[in-house]
């Protein structure tokens, strides 16, 4: 690999970390701090490697095969009406994602633009989401993500720079990274770190974006841009652990103005916005990417062009979502938080089904998955199941007596043992096609 692609890669991926920092990473990771301190600091480590590796696989499939994820889910599953309910189910799961994750741009974008503008919710609501239509219309997104991308970068240097000048106490830190504990009632908020980390319709942008490139340069730019963003997400984790009260934007702000100065607070609020905007321009156009991949006959249908009516209505319809929730005036980090974890939920979909597509040597070849691939996304889908099939029943003990959801031991055994029906059998089936 020459010097120079080894440097673009490094290049794109601190870019790429300065998009992994948006309102939902702040919010999630913050709150977790303030409620919990460090002790959800694992969630991070498991991730952020989660996050590589999985986006590794989707990088590799395209670039060995030069078919994108969407295209290889489309021929993995190509025919009869289990194929077909497949793609519409992952579809499915990946536009909700992105709606999910629509609501919480904007809403998280407008409080960080409340934090210095004297204007409602509802207007900044509607500003935002008109000027990311007008963007997302004409096509003039790179620009002014660029832009916004510079500022949330900065933003990310200032959690680092105050989380080291808070100085936490290393032993916690360690039990915090190293020891998993899940404290009761609190699943919605580890699901929601797991969610806003990996983000399942980035595996499908990142699919896309890396045709044509070099996959030693590639994992280089992904190891740094995924390091990075973790490691950012856990300095907004110990700052979050330094609030003196209840979460809220502004006590954050206090926080990063007490530590370098006032002008701190009016540079968070700014870092805010920005992550919230940019974040609600490429959620709607990473919906329709994905839509394309999946339903576009090929890369040029007319059907799926930038200007179709298809293409513009996916974006629209998620763009719309977001905007929804905006103007209803319903407060901000509740729904951020519920968005997060409901992507932390739908992760164990995609990270099977991409499993299956990276185990079929027939038509992957030496793209597919070897032993140590296998073992590491293994690990990923089991954890992730787990950790999903938890947040579901813990939602449902919340709506239901059922006595096996009474107790929190209980909730675990039940959780155990559908993983064991459910994870072993999905595996030997995969495998044994391989």
């Amino acid at each position: 690999m020459s010097q120079r692609g080894s440097l673009v890669g490094i290049l794109g991926g601190a870019v790429l970390a300065a998009a992994f920092l948006g309102p939902g990473t702040i919010t999630t990771a913050a709150r977790a701090g303030a409620d919990l301190g460090y002790s959800l600091l694992w969630t991070l480590v498991f991730a952020t490697l989660a996050c590589w590796i999985l986006q590794e696989a989707s990088a590799r499939l395209t670039i060995l095969t030069g078919d994108s994820l969407g295209e290889a889910l489309r021929k993995r599953f190509s025919s009869g009406f289990s194929a077909v309910a497949t793609i519409w189910l992952v579809a499915g799961a990946v536009l909700l994602g992105c709606a999910a994750y629509e609501a919480g741009n904007i809403l998280g974008g407008v409080a960080g633009a409340r934090l210095t503008l004297p204007f409602s919710q509802e207007t900044l609501t509607l500003v935002s989401a008109i000027a990311a239509g007008l963007l997302l219309g004409f096509g003039s997104t790179r620009q002014v993500t660029a832009v916004l991308t510079l500022f949330v970068a900065l933003m990310g240097a200032s959690f680092l720079f105050t989380a080291a000048r808070l100085a936490p106490p290393l032993e916690e830190l360690a039990r915090g990274l190293l020891v998993p504990s899940l404290p009761q009632g609190q699943t919605l908020l580890a699901l929601g770190l797991v969610g806003t980390t990996v983000v399942p319709y980035n595996l499908f942008l990142g699919s896309g974006l890396a045709r044509g490139q070099n996959l030693a340069t590639t994992r280089s730019g992904l190891t740094v841009s995924l390091g990075l963003g973790g490691l950012i997400s856990m300095g907004v984790v110990v700052v979050g652990a330094a609030l003196a009260g209840e979460f809220s934007y502004q006590a954050l702000g206090d926080v990063l103005a007490r530590e370098l100065g006032s002008w701190a607070r009016h540079f968070f609020a700014l870092g805010l916005f920005a992550a919230g905007f940019s974040s609600a321009v490429t959620a709607p156009l990473a919906a329709a990417m994905t839509a394309r991949s999946l339903f576009a006959s090929g890369p040029d249908d007319p059907r799926w062009s930038e200007r179709s009516a298809r293409y513009r209505g996916v974006w629209i319809g998620v763009l719309l979502a977001g905007a929804v929730f905006g103007l209803t005036g319903v407060r901000p980090v509740p729904v951020i938080i519920v968005a997060q974890a409901f992507n932390g939920i739908l992760l164990p979909l995609v990270a099977m089904f991409l499993f299956a597509v990276m185990n079929d040597r027939q038509r992957l070849g030496e793209a597919s998955n070897g032993t140590v691939q296998n073992l590491g996304m293994g690990a990923v889908v089991v954890v992730a199941v787990a950790l999903g099939v938890r947040g579901v029943l813990g939602a449902a003990r919340g709506i239901t007596s059922w006595p096996l959801l009474a107790r929190e031991e209980l909730l675990w055994v039940l959780t155990g043992g559908l993983v064991l029906l459910v994870v072993p059998a999905f595996f030997w089936r995969v495998l044994r096609e391989r």
